[in-house]
C-alpha cells in the first residue's frame, strides 16, 4: 500500500534579518507559502499544512495552524505541527519543509517522498538541507526534542543508523532566502 504522506510548512517566523515575516512575501509573482504549498502538493503530499504565527491569513490548499509561542523558534512549529498530525490516523509519515526555499522543486520532493525510511534528508551536492520526511514511529521523539531553533537537527543527530540520504541537487537548490532579494 502506497503511503500516505502529509506535507508540513513551517512558516511562522517573522524574518528578522528579512525584514519582514516570509510567508506572505511575493518571489517572481506568488508568495513563497503559496509556492510551498503547491511545491509539496504537486509532489504527492496530502493533505498539506501550514505553521503561521508573525504573519496569520489565509493558504488556499492548505490547513493553516497558529504557533502562539513562534517566538520561541521553528522548533515550537514543529510541535504543532505533530500534535496536529498525531491526531490524523490514516497518516504514515510527514514531510516537513520551509517556507522560504525558494529553489526547491516538485521534483526534488517527490524523490524524498518516493524514498523509504524512517528518517528521509534531502541533500544539495552531499550538504543535507530541507525537505525532511518522518516516519509516524519517530514523532514522539521527535517532538520532545524539538526545541528552540533546533527543529529536528538534535533527532537527527541523534539517529544517524536510521538517516537515508537523498541527493537532490541535481533538480533543485537548498538555499533559504535570508534576505530580500535587492
Amino acid at each position: 500500500a502506497k503511503m500516505t504522506t502529509a506535507g508540513l510548512v513551517l512558516a511562522a517566523g517573522e524574518g528578522k534579518r528579512f525584514g519582514g515575516p516570509k510567508a506572505p512575501y511575493v518571489h517572481n509573482g506568488q508568495r513563497l507559502v503559496d509556492r510551498a504549498v503547491q511545491v509539496l502538493a504537486e509532489a504527492g503530499c496530502d493533505p498539506v499544512f501550514v505553521v503561521l504565527g508573525a504573519w496569520l491569513g489565509e493558504v488556499p490548499n492548505a490547513t493553516v495552524l497558529e504557533n502562539q509561542n513562534w517566538k520561541s523558534g521553528m522548533g515550537s512549529s514543529l510541535q504543532v505541527g505533530l500534535a496536529t498530525l498525531n491526531g490524523e490516523s490514516e497518516i504514515d509519515e510527514v514531510l516537513v519543509s520551509l517556507v522560504d526555499l525558494p529553489g526547491l522543486t516538485s521534483a526534488a520532493v517527490t524523490r524524498v517522498v518516493n524514498s523509504p525510511g524512517e528518517i528521509v534528508v534531502a541533500c544539495y551536492d552531499g550538504k543535507r538541507g530541507h525537505p525532511v520526511k518522518f516516519a509516524r514511529a519517530t514523532w514522539p521523539e521527535l517532538a520532545t526534542s524539538a526545541t528552540g531553533d533546533q527543529g529536528a537537527r538534535s533527532f537527527i543527530a541523534n539517529h544517524p543508523e536510521e538517516i537515508v540520504l537523498v541527493e537532490v541537487g541535481d533538480i533543485a537548490t537548498g538555499e533559504d532566502m535570508d534576505e530580500r532579494p535587492s
